[in-house]
């Protein structure tokens, strides 16, 4: 991971930022630098998150929840700091890395919410130390959680899961693959009815390359960004352009869409009969009725990359017990089920509690089979080459 200068960061850092109150209410903000500038009170517990829009909307209503009717509803406030990913110079994980390599102390880096690569690269930059070793004795809801996250195990709290599936029209596809080979073997014998959107466009077409190409590599390979694995990924390229005439094609031109609701979309309008998409992608678009109800999803093995979605108690933060009460109220039935309904996440709970009327098949997506990616800053000469050797022969 190249290091970039403290102050450099810093100055991205308050140009960068998109801040979410919990009424929803946008501005610029940063990590403190000093205790003053810290959480206002220990009641106040500062949350940081990124992602989509769906993301920063389910922390809004999950924030409103927590402060009005959750256990800890007044003894704590939660404020959510957001930042809309592809607006910023900076990431979260290298604002904190910043943070703590300045030696800053008492700032509203409360709690932070880490996708496994913004974990993984924190772990890189400045390591575990940079977070609080959990006590679970301060979570009790933590019991009801049995997925662990492969990085950073003892710092961080899984709460959901998400995950790349095998999205297919039912009315079309009687019988999906359930292993690669079956896929690749069903790809060609149904020429122009498959699609991935461009990786570097979206998470889905992202995964179904890279797991192409990772399946023919030693499995640590796909949690390591050592530059020398590059050398082994010609076989798996080898294997993206003997499927490539097979692919979506308009205009006599084979087509990879553009983002994740580029492929979704041709799905959905029977232009395709499958494609690799995120599973709460999928099942929140079919119940709110903008995706036909065929449209169903299976995992297939090896299987598409996902992730646990984690939250973590920087060391450097300012109110770490109001941190701890968070972590727990996201463990609660209630919590797990705003995820379930309002963005199709996978809960990590039992589900017994749980309404999960319309979002049945998330309950067939075991999180302990999930395959974990992260292969830092090769993904930028992934990118680069598929771009070369796979897209440009369009």
């Amino acid at each position: 991971m190249k290091k970039m200068k403290v102050k450099a960061l810093i100055a991205a850092l308050m140009a960068g930022v998109m801040t979410v109150g919990m009424m929803g209410m946008t501005g610029c903000g940063g990590g403190s630098s000093d205790s003053e500038s810290g959480s206002s009170d220990d009641k106040t517990i500062t949350i940081w998150a990124t992602g989509s829009d769906n993301v920063r909307q389910i922390y809004e209503t999950l924030v409103e929840d927590f402060n009005e009717n959750s256990d800890y509803a007044g003894e704590y406030t939660a404020e959510l700091q957001f930042m809309l990913s592809g607006t910023g110079t900076q990431s979260l994980s290298d604002m904190l890395a910043a943070a703590y390599k300045a030696n800053q102390t008492n700032t509203d880096y409360d709690l932070v919410d880490l996708s496994g690569d913004d974990l993984s690269k924190i772990v890189s930059q400045i390591g575990e130390e940079a977070l609080v070793k959990l006590d679970d004795s301060k979570i009790p809801n933590a019991d009801r959680v049995s997925a662990e996250s492969t990085v950073a195990t003892d710092y961080v709290q899984p709460y959901r899961g998400t995950t790349v599936v095998l999205a297919y029209d039912s009315e079309t596809v009687t019988n999906p693959p359930t292993t690669m080979d079956e896929l690749t073997e069903w790809i060609k014998a149904n020429p122009g009815r498959f699609a991935y959107n461009a990786p570097g466009t979206g998470g889905a077409g992202d995964s179904f390359a890279r797991t192409a190409v990772y399946n023919f590599m030693p499995e640590e390979a796909i949690t390591s960004d050592d530059p020398s694995w590059e050398e082994q990924w010609d076989e798996g390229f080898d294997y993206l352009k003997d499927i490539h005439d097979s692919m979506y094609s308009s205009g006599g031109s084979i087509v990879y869409p553009n983002k994740n609701q580029g492929t979704l979309d041709l799905l959905n309008q029977g232009e395709i009969d499958m494609c690799p998409n995120w599973a709460d992608m999928v099942l929140s678009q079919r119940a709110e009725g903008t995706l036909k109800d065929s449209i169903k999803i299976t995992q297939i093995d090896p299987a598409f990359t996902g992730s646990l979605q984690s939250l973590a108690i920087p060391t450097f933060g300012s109110n770490e017990d109001g941190a701890y009460a968070f972590i727990d109220y996201m463990l609660t039935d209630a919590a797990q089920e705003i995820m379930v309904r309002q963005m199709a996440a996978i809960p990590l709970v039992d589900t017994s509690n749980i309404d999960m009327t319309g979002y049945e098949d998330i309950q067939n997506l075991d999180v302990n089979n999930f395959r974990i990616m992260s292969i830092g800053d090769l993904s930028t000469d992934f990118n680069q080459r598929w771009d070369s050797e796979i897209g440009a022969g369009n």
